[in-house]
C-alpha cells in the first residue's frame, strides 16, 4: 500500500508541475519582453527546476511526459517570438520562393529600395528584421528555405500565419526526434527517458518551438540518420544526413568523424600486419551519397551569382559576427593589448583552423564505432567548435544536449540553464544593438567551463573521456 500511495503521490505532484509549468510559459511566451532580463531569468529558471521535477516526479511515466511535451509546445502556437527577430528573415525568404525568386540573389535592403520585385509584407518585414539582417544575402540553406515557403502557406495573409505555419513545423520534428530518440536508445539499451533531457529541456521548447530556430528539425534529420545507421541501413543514413546538412550546415562538420564506423581494421595473416582497408569504398559511397543529395538540394538556386553570395555570407560568421564568446574574447581582448584593434579578421580565420584539426584528431585517433561513441565524439568536438567560435547563439546549444542524450555526459545541460544570462546583453536597449556585460559572459563560462573539465577530465566514472584516445 506504501508503494501504491507513493505512485499517487508522485503522480498529483508530476500534475502539479506541469500545471505550473503551462502558467510559466504562458507567461514567457505571451508577456515577456527580451529587455526585461530579471523577469526572463526569473522565468526560465523556475522553467528549469519544473521541468526537472517533471521528469524526476512522474516515475518516468511515458505518456505523462509525452503529453507535457506537446501542451508545453503548443502554448507557444499563437505567439509572436519575443527573443530573436530572425522568424522575420524566415517569412522574408519563403515569400520570395513562393513568389518565384531565388532568396539568395537578393538582399532585403536591395529590394525594399528600388529592385522592382515586390512580396507581400514587404515593408512589415523589413522593419522586424532589422538593418544588419537586411544588408546581406540570406545563408539558409535550401531545405530550410522549402521550410520557410511552407510555414507561409498556413491559412492566413499575415505575420501570424506565417509564425503559426512555421511553428507547426518544428513541432512536428520534434515529436520525430522523440519517437526515433527512444527507438534508438531502446536499440542501444540505455534508458529511454534520457530523450526527454532534450525534448522537454526549457531551452529546446523557447528556443526552437517558441523562437522559430530550425535547429530542431535539423536534429531531427540527424537522430533518423543516426538510427538508420545503428540499424545497418548507412544509404539511407546517408540521404537524412544531407537532409540534415540542407537545414543547417553545421553537420558537415561531422563528416570525417564517421570514418572508423566503415573502416574495420584487419589483420593480414601472413605479415600479422593490421590493415585499415576495409570499409573504405563504403566510406566513399557514404560520403558521395551525402554530398551528391546535397548538391541536389542546393541544385535548382545554383548559378555563380549564388556561390558568390552564399561563400560571403557564410564567412561573416567567422570574421565579422561575435556574442557570447569566450576563449576568442580572451584572444580578442589579447590583441586590442598588442595592437589597440579588434583582430577579429586574424583571430576568426585561425580558430577554425585549430577547430578542423581537433576534428581531424577525434575522426582518425577515437574508433567512432558505436552509437555511443560517435555521438561522445560529435559531443566534445562540437563543444571545442563552440568554445573557439566568435559568435555563440543559445539555440546553438541544442545539438549539445541531443547528443549528450547518448553519451554519458551532462554539462550541455549545465550550459543550456546558464545561457540565458546571455540575453542579458538587451539589458535596456533597442532590438538591434547589443551591449554584453564580459562579467556575466565570463559567469557563464566559468560554470561552463567547471562543468566541462569535471566531466571530461576528472569524472573517473566516465568510459569515454578524452584520456581514453589511444595514440
Amino acid at each position: 500500500m506504501l508503494g501504491l500511495a507513493n505512485i499517487y503521490t508522485y503522480k498529483k505532484n508530476a500534475l502539479a508541475y506541469i500545471l505550473v509549468s503551462c502558467v510559466l510559459y504562458l507567461w514567457f511566451a505571451y508577456d515577456l519582453e527580451r529587455t526585461e532580463g530579471s523577469k526572463l531569468i526569473l522565468l526560465y529558471g523556475c522553467l528549469f527546476f519544473l521541468g526537472f521535477q517533471i521528469i524526476k516526479t512522474s516515475g518516468f511515466y511515458f505518456r505523462v511526459l509525452v503529453l507535457a511535451s506537446i501542451l508545453f509546445r503548443v502554448l507557444f502556437l499563437f505567439a509572436i517570438p519575443n527573443l530573436s527577430q530572425d522568424f522575420y528573415r524566415f517569412i522574408w525568404d519563403g515569400q520570395l520562393l513562393l513568389e518565384g525568386f531565388n532568396p539568395y540573389l537578393y538582399k532585403p535592403y536591395d529590394l525594399i529600395n528600388g529592385a522592382g520585385i515586390k512580396i507581400p509584407m514587404a515593408q512589415e518585414l523589413y522593419n522586424g528584421m532589422g538593418p544588419l539582417n537586411a544588408s546581406h544575402f540570406t545563408n539558409y540553406p535550401p531545405l530550410n528555405q522549402l521550410c520557410f515557403a511552407l510555414g507561409n502557406l498556413f491559412p492566413g495573409k499575415d505575420v501570424s500565419s506565417s509564425v503559426i505555419g512555421m511553428r507547426l513545423i518544428i513541432i512536428a520534428a520534434d515529436l520525430g526526434t522523440l519517437y526515433l530518440g527512444k527507438k534508438l536508445l531502446e536499440a542501444l539499451k540505455l534508458p529511454s527517458n534520457r530523450i526527454f533531457w532534450y525534448i522537454l529541456n526549457p531551452l529546446i521548447i523557447i528556443e526552437l518551438t517558441g523562437n522559430l530556430h530550425f535547429e530542431g528539425v535539423m536534429i531531427f534529420f540527424l537522430v533518423w540518420s543516426l538510427y538508420l545507421l545503428h540499424k545497418g541501413h548507412w544509404k539511407w543514413a546517408a540521404v537524412t544526413f544531407a537532409c540534415s546538412v540542407s537545414i543547417k550546415l553545421i553537420p558537415l562538420m561531422f563528416l570525417p568523424l564517421f570514418f572508423w564506423w566503415f573502416v574495420k581494421n584487419k589483420r593480414n595473416p601472413k605479415s600479422k600486419e593490421i590493415l585499415a582497408s576495409a570499409g573504405i569504398s563504403k566510406l566513399f559511397v557514404f560520403y558521395a551519397m551525402v554530398g551528391i543529395t546535397t548538391l541536389m538540394f542546393f541544385l535548382p538556386f545554383f548559378s555563380m551569382e549564388f556561390i558568390s553570395n552564399y561563400s560571403k555570407t557564410v564567412a561573416l560568421w567567422f570574421t565579422d559576427f561575435e556574442f557570447n564568446a569566450s576563449i576568442y574574447y580572451v584572444l580578442r581582448a589579447i590583441g586590442y593589448a598588442i595592437t589597440g584593434y579588434n583582430e577579429i579578421g586574424i583571430i576568426g580565420k585561425v580558430l577554425p583552423i585549430i577547430s578542423v584539426l581537433i576534428i581531424l584528431g577525434f575522426s582518425f585517433l577515437r574508433k567512432n564505432n558505436s552509437i555511443p561513441k560517435l555521438s561522445a565524439s560529435t559531443l566534445l568536438v562540437f563543444t571545442i567548435y563552440l568554445f573557439l567560435s566568435t559568435t555563440v547563439h543559445p539555440w546553438y546549444i541544442a545539438t549539445l544536449i541531443i547528443f549528450c542524450v547518448f553519451t554519458h555526459y551532462k554539462f550541455p545541460l549545465v550550459w543550456s540553464l546558464v545561457i540565458v544570462f546571455s540575453y542579458l546583453a538587451y539589458l535596456g536597449i533597442g532590438s538591434v544593438d547589443k551591449s554584453e556585460n564580459l562579467w556575466i559572459i565570463a559567469l557563464e563560462y566559468l560554470i561552463v567551463f567547471l562543468a566541462f573539465i569535471w566531466e571530461v577530465f576528472l569524472k573517473k566514472r566516465l568510459p569515454i573521456t578524452l584520456a581514453a584516445f589511444k595514440f
